[in-house]
């Protein structure tokens, strides 16, 4: 069955979206039954399930996706920075969300998979998404995220974070909660992104993603994560279901590269015929895609100095300016606002903050993890 149409274009407190060529669904049976009224296993029983809740039944049956989760994406809930912090506003913010999805976006259910409270409840957000974290195996297709929807675990954050920072309460449970679905579903700590990684919006938040990197290196203590398994680089899979500022800034790359995009963040046809082409002039495998693998990225981005200019610096700006950075603007010249932004990242991210925009400043740039903020 295929989702609603409602649920793939229509957006108001979480975008909806689905990158239909890279879905199945796995069978009838396993797309249509449920164990709703099932309690969860006692290793997860500190989450609040749909039943206990109260959820409306879902509007059509819950669908689980064929493809292998990859990703977490976190999201803040842009809901007011409310200071009751008990179960029962907890549950009644599941119920509350629920409503707007349903009721407001015409989806079918609730759009994210599980739901942090400020009080740091956990709850589960669609249907059966709590069933298929115990499985570990395949996710429920939510609306979290367009194009991401049948890869990647969303999770809203109570609360609106782009001048403040969550609660303690908030952060511990999502750190948990992190980690019970790497394991589940054999992820790193360095697969988790923020929303805007993935679409153009506020979401997360500023001040929540500048917390990035510290709940990354959080959740791979906890996971054990030895050193050596830590890539130099892990970038964002960009691909051509997804429209994001990340696709802006490769198109403005594909652009010094001699490709002719308008850089606006829409993966078309243009984009993807370009990836594509860059893909088989540097010997890298055409992804049918167009992702923009870690050897695509690392092929295509340049190194930057105080003295560059130019279209890659434009790209530099850009996302900088996206991630908070308001004194840095668009011009095409490496000033010292830029300097001083890109030094600011490197820190943040354990690199040598020394403004020079190697791969790895690039990587932490556009959303992703470098082994230095892991290990340094």
């Amino acid at each position: 069955m295929s989702p609603q149409p409602s649920e793939l274009d229509r957006r108001t407190l979480l975008a909806a979206g689905l990158g239909l060529a890279a879905v199945a669904i796995v069978g009838t049976e396993l797309a249509t039954a449920s164990r709703a009224d099932a309690a969860p296993s006692a290793e997860f029983d500190w989450i609040i399930d749909c039943g206990t809740w109260g959820a409306r039944p879902p509007a059509s049956p819950v669908q689980i996706t064929g493809n292998t989760t990859n990703k977490i994406i976190l999201h803040h809930m842009a809901f007011p920075n409310v200071s009751d912090y008990s179960r029962e506003h907890a549950v009644q913010l599941a119920r509350d969300c629920q409503n707007l999805h349903m009721d407001g976006n015409g989806w079918a259910d609730t759009g994210q998979h599980f739901t942090v409270s400020r009080g740091g409840y956990v709850l589960e957000g669609r249907h059966r998404s709590l069933e298929t974290l115990e499985l570990g195996q395949h996710q429920v297709i939510a609306a979290h995220c367009p194009g991401e929807n049948g890869n990647a675990i969303g999770i809203e954050n109570e609360g609106t974070y782009i001048t403040e920072t969550p609660p303690d309460a908030l952060v511990d449970s999502l750190v948990q909660l992190c980690v019970s679905v790497c394991r589940q579903f054999r992820l790193h700590a360095w697969d988790i992104f923020g929303h805007w990684d993935f679409r153009f919006t506020d979401c997360p938040g500023i001040a929540f993603y500048r917390m990035f990197p510290a709940i990354r290196v959080r959740v791979a203590a906890e996971l054990g994560a030895a050193p050596a398994d830590i890539p130099a680089r892990r970038w964002p899979d960009i691909w051509r279901f997804v429209n994001s500022p990340v696709v802006q800034v490769a198109q403005y790359l594909l652009n010094a590269q001699g490709y002719v995009l308008t850089p606006n963040g829409n993966f078309g046809l243009d984009t993807t015929a370009a990836v594509a082409d860059f893909q088989a002039r540097n010997g890298l495998p055409v992804d049918p895609d167009a992702t923009l693998t870690d050897a695509t990225w690392e092929a295509l981005v340049p190194e930057l100095g105080k003295d560059a200019v130019g279209l890659p610096v434009d790209a530099l700006q850009f996302m900088l300016n996206r991630k908070g950075y308001r004194e840095v603007t668009a011009t095409g010249a490496y000033d010292h606002a830029t300097m001083k932004a890109v030094k600011d990242m490197q820190h943040l991210h354990g690199l040598t903050p020394n403004g020079k925009v190697c791969a790895s400043t690039w990587c932490a740039i556009v959303g992703g993890s470098v082994r230095e903020a892991f290990t340094g």
